[in-house]
Parts: structure tokens; C-alpha cells; sequence
């Protein structure tokens, strides 16, 4: 199996706890500042931070789960704190330095803080299953059932300090980014003790996270066509599950002889292996499709009612905006009190001075730090008027910044693909043309990453190669366009070479394309914004479709332009089998629509 991590990508895995972070596990007193009122932090409070293991139940197995306990000076049966439970990103363990920072940071304000290493990470045992409600969500009931003081640690330690709801019910919320982000939507939809979730940066449907089609034919960002494979991330995901030590506890021994998946669970392993193939059979990949989503919160979501914050970040191209609206709009519509905030970082960088750093701490001083300890001091302490800010919020870099709104923006203007190659704002200004691009066997798009990254040599800008793409280009500005969501389009391409194999039973045999949305300065030069694309398998090249772009939030100033681009391929993606040259054809009475949200301004 190929693995590869491109240098970008092992930059924001560090960055967000998916890679292991050096760091070693607190188990003596250490005194730091905070206080034994959950909240607030004062110079005069320390806590004591205690290694723990304890044997759970995990689906069909028991599993070992190794855990640190933050206990807050003062926190005792007859004052009792409530609690943070929290756990690692994809690679990491509970000693990651934005791990273990989260257990110091909420004990040092008075919170009883959970910290523990996700199963078949770190020196917890197991297979690792992605978060998968039945397993990883059953794991943490079992410490939840700790924080009720209902069952000790393996060493008989037991908690009598936890602030209770009622018997065998502690208060506790959970907080953590990634693959720390989907299980508390996992726990909390096995274990209804949750009171409050703030997850960051996670995903609602690995299906669409690992192999996306953006065609915007199913539920939320789900789609009913196998996507299009994000193989850099993948395999990164890949290679960082097999570096977990091969003495890990809780191994399947019989895995050793083939030295593939021993740490992934026989499901997991054979989704990535389907995946790397390139070929996606019906029976294949409709099972493909339906673990990934068995596993993830677009299929579990229902249950979960504990207040959720959402936080996901801009620059991501692993879990995108689109992810994070999707669980909103599900929580939302089902009543589960929910807000979410758009950040700059994400998987893929994105850090700005200011914005919240857990490594760091900096909780009060950060808005969504602020927004976090609004969120737990109304949902786990007694200050149930605390304000928890607005229903929603987006970073906008061009104020250093946050606006706010009621709700996601709608898409609010249209403009249309002219066979000129202009983008223009009126039907009537469409001409009549036809323009052709074709792939090649190998990439001639670049995006996100590249294999220069692994090397260390410099990644290039984003560039689309002459013959291979398409673009269609707004006039100047002239009053600056703010966008704010998730534009969309709607195309409908030619190409007889697609028709013959499309329905040949395999979905690799479906054309394949990527959407994408550049910002054009005066002197010509591109800028994809957080360079995110849309990647395409069309169902059916005789027929229009919609495709749904990544969401962003980005200010196009006055004198630039808009470039919407269909491009033949991208080197983070695998593309078309064999060449496919695609013809698009534009007239007044029937052309292809790009939709934007725009919240201040207009593309003329």
C-alpha cells in the first residue's frame, strides 16, 4: 500500500494533535494557576494529575484505556466540580502537547479534567475503529461511569468529587479537535450523561471526507456515487495509524503475518485498501460507503442531544465547512441546541496572532477560547444565564475579525458561464460557444499538497496546465464582494468518450472533475482561497448536475476578479481512468450557473 504525507500536511497534523506531539505525561502535583470555581483562573489554586488505567467495555471486547485525572485543589464529595473529558487527535495520545494541555487548562479553572489516549493509541489498547459509536463511544461510557463515581480505575482509585445530575450521572462535557471532535458526537450519541460538546475540526461523513463527491445529490455533504479518492490524506491518516508501536496492548496477533492494518480494524483496513485500488465495483463500493458512514456522525446524529459548539476551520482541506454545516443543520433541525464558528485554522494551517491556540492556553484572551469557557459555564456550571455568543460566527482576515449571523448565509447572486469565457451577471450577456479541455494520464492540477512537500523541497502555488482546465472570469470589481458559505454550480458537460463506459458497473469509469474558485489580482496573478477544491465523479455526463463547493469566507477587493475553473484533475486526488476530453457549451437559454452567498457587494 502506497502511504505518503505531504510536507503541509504533516505541518497541520502536528499543529492539531493527528500526529504525535513530543510531550511527556504529568503524574505528580504540579501547581498552576486556577481556581476551585469552575470558570475563572486566579494565581492561588494548583491540581494534582494522576495516571490511571482502566478496563472497558468496547463493543465485543474489553480494552484498556490509559488516562490521566486532573484534580483541582480543593475538589472533594462535599465540593464537587464538573468535568472535561477529552482524548487525542488521529496519531496522538493523551500526552500530545494540545491533548494534555486541555486537562491543565480547564483544572487550572476548576474543572476535574478526563484526559485519555483514544483506543489502539498511545498505551491504549485496541484496534483502532474511527471513532465508531459501538466501540469508541462504548470506551468512553465506561469513563464516564468513573466520573459518576459508579466503577474505579484499575487501581481502585475512585472519584467522589465530580458534580452529579442525578445518581450515576456526572456533569461532564468534552472538548477536543479531529479525531477528538468525532467522539464526543459518538459518546454522546451512546451515552445521554453528556451535557455539553465542543467539537473542532472533525468530520460528519468520512465517505465525503476521504473520497468527496461534491455532486450534491444526497444527505448533507453525503453523496450516493463512491467520491473521487483524496489519496494524500488517506494514506497520511494511513501511515500514522501503523506508526503506533507494534507492542501496542489489545493487537490482533493473526494480522502480523501479512504486516498490513495491525492496528486498524478489519473494516477500516479494507475501506483504505478499496480505496487505493482505484476500482469501485457496485457491491464494493456501496459497502465502502455505507461502513464509512456507519461510523461517522451523519449516521448517528439523531441521537445526540447533549448543546453542541461547533468549530471548524477554514483552512482545511481534510473536514471542510461544508462538514461542520452539515451537522449543524442536522442538530439544529432536530432541536439539539447548537451553534458553530468558522475559524481560520485547520488542517491545513490556516494560524493567525490571536485566534485560539490550545497548546498555549490562551482560552480568555482568544474569541473562541472566550466562546468555549461561555459554552461549558453555561452547560456545566451553575450560571445559566451565561450569554454563549451568537448562532454563528466566521473569521474574516481582511478585519482580523469575526462577523457574526443569525445563520448560515444563502447563495444570493447568480452569474453565468458565457462561451467567451466570462463570467457574467446577467443571462442576456451570455454568448454562444463551446470550449474543450482533456486530461492526462497524470496530474496537471495542483491544489493542496504535493510529493515535493515529503521531500522537502518548496510546494508549489496552486496552477492549473494549459488545455487541461477551463476557466471563466468576472469583469473588475467595482465595489469589493464579501463571500460568506458554500457557492455552488450548476454544469453540464459533453463527453462521448464518458457515455460508452459510464455505466459499466464501476464507478471509477465515471468522469471525474474538480471545481474550484480563484480571486484574481490587477497584475494577473491567482490566489485559490485556502486551496480548496471540489472534486467530481458526474453520475451521468448526459445530464446537468450541481456541484456544492467548499465553503470559505474571503473578501474579493475592488479591481479583482472572480475565475471559476473546471479543471481535468489534481495531484492530492487519483482521477480519470483513461482520456476523457470534456466540451462545455454555453448559450443565452441554456449555459451553466455559478451561486454565491455574498453578504456585502455584487460581481458585475
Amino acid at each position: 500500500m502506497e502511504v505518503f504525507v505531504s510536507r503541509a500536511a504533516r505541518r497541520s497534523l502536528s499543529r492539531t494533535s493527528l500526529a504525535h506531539v513530543a510531550g511527556a505525561a504529568l503524574v505528580a502535583p504540579l501547581a498552576l494557576t486556577g481556581t476551585a470555581h469552575a470558570g475563572t483562573a486566579s494565581a492561588a489554586s494548583a491540581y494534582t494529575v494522576t495516571a490511571l488505567k482502566f478496563t472497558v467495555g468496547a463493543g465485543s471486547r474489553s480494552c484498556t484505556v490509559d488516562a490521566d485525572l486532573y484534580r483541582p485543589a480543593g475538589a472533594d464529595a462535599r465540593h464537587p466540580a464538573p468535568a472535561v473529558l477529552a482524548t487525542n487527535g488521529f496519531g496522538g495520545s493523551k500526552s500530545d502537547g494540545s491533548t494534555d494541555a486541555i486537562g491543565r487548562a480547564f483544572a487550572a479553572r476548576g474543572y476535574v479534567g478526563l484526559v485519555y489516549s483514544g483506543l489502539g493509541f498511545g498505551k491504549s489498547g485496541c484496534l483502532i475503529t474511527l471513532d465508531d459509536p459501538a466501540v469508541d463511544g462504548r470506551a468512553a461510557t465506561g469513563l464516564i461511569d468513573f466520573l459518576a463515581g459508579t466503577r474505579a480505575a484499575d487501581d481502585g482509585t475512585r472519584a467522589d468529587f465530580v458534580t452529579k445530575d442525578g445518581k450515576g450521572d456526572p456533569r461532564v462535557g468534552m472538548i477536543g479537535g479531529s479525531y477528538g471532535g468525532a467522539i464526543q458526537l459518538a459518546t454522546a450519541s451512546v451515552d445521554r450523561r453528556v451535557d455539553a460538546l465542543v467539537p473542532l475540526i472533525t468530520w460528519n461523513d468520512l465517505a465525503y471526507a476521504l473520497a468527496p463527491d461534491n455532486t450534491a445529490t444526497g444527505k448533507g455533504v453525503s453523496s450516493d456515487t463512491p467520491g473521487v479518492f483524496k489519496w494524500q490524506w488517506t494514506n497520511g491518516f494511513y501511515l500514522l495509524g501503523e506508526g503506533q508501536t507494534i507492542t501496542a496492548p489489545g493487537l490482533d496477533p493473526s494480522r502480523f503475518g501479512s504486516l498490513t492494518c495491525l492496528h486498524f480494524a478489519t473494516q477500516a483496513c479494507d475501506t483504505i485498501r478499496l480505496l487505493n485500488s482505484g476500482r469501485y465495483p457496485a457491491d464494493k463500493a456501496a459497502a465502502m460507503l455505507a461502513y464509512a458512514r456507519s461510523v461517522s456522525p451523519v449516521s448517528y446524529l439523531g441521537k445526540v442531544k447533549a448543546p453542541t459548539l461547533l468549530v471548524q476551520g477554514q483552512t482545511d482541506s481534510l473536514f471542510n465547512l461544508n462538514e461542520a454545516t452539515a451537522t449543524y443543520r442536522t442538530l439544529t433541525s432536530q432541536g439539539t441546541t447548537t451553534k458553530m464558528i468558522w475559524q481560520s485554522w485547520g488542517h491545513s494551517g490556516g494560524q493567525v496572532p490571536g485566534e485560539l491556540d490550545l497548546g498555549e492556553g490562551n482560552l480568555e484572551t482568544s474569541y473562541v477560547g472566550q466562546r468555549v469557557l461561555a459554552w461549558f459555564d453555561r452547560y456545566l456550571g451553575h450560571h445559566k444565564n451565561t450569554d454563549t455568543g451568537p448562532e454563528f460566527a466566521y473569521y474574516r482576515d481582511w478585519t482580523s475579525g469575526y462577523g457574526t449571523a443569525a445563520a448560515v448565509p444563502a447563495l444570493s447572486q447568480k452569474i453565468y458561464l458565457s462561451g467567451d469565457g466570462k463570467l457574467v451577471d446577467n443571462r442576456s450577456k451570455v454568448a454562444r460557444g463551446s470550449r474543450q479541455y482533456t486530461n492526462r494520464l497524470v496530474p496537471t492540477s495542483h491544489s493542496e499538497s504535493s510529493l515535493a512537500g515529503l521531500i522537502g523541497l518548496p510546494d508549489p502555488e496552486p496552477y492549473d496546465t494549459k488545455g487541461t482546465y477551463l476557466g471563466w472570469t468576472s469583469a473588475p470589481l467595482t465595489s469589493a464582494v464579501d463571500v460568506v458559505g458554500a457557492p455552488k454550480a450548476t454544469l453540464k458537460v459533453v463527453s462521448p468518450r464518458t457515455e460508452r463506459v459510464q455505466n459499466s458497473g464501476d464507478a471509477a469509469d465515471k468522469l471525474v472533475l474538480f471545481a474550484k474558485v480563484y480571486d484574481v489580482a490587477p497584475d494577473g496573478s491567482r490566489t485559490l482561497v485556502n486551496r480548496l477544491v471540489s472534486p467530481v465523479r458526474v453520475a451521468d455526463v448526459t445530464r446537468s448536475f450541481t456541484v456544492q463547493l467548499p465553503g470559505i469566507v474571503h473578501q474579493y477587493a475592488v479591481g479583482h476578479r472572480l475565475e471559476f475553473v473546471i479543471a481535468a484533475s489534481d495531484s492530492a486526488y487519483v482521477g480519470n481512468r483513461g482520456i476523457k476530453p470534456v466540451t462545455v457549451v454555453s448559450a443565452p437559454d441554456d449555459t451553466g450557473v455559478l451561486e454565491l452567498p455574498v453578504v456585502a457587494g455584487r460581481v458585475n
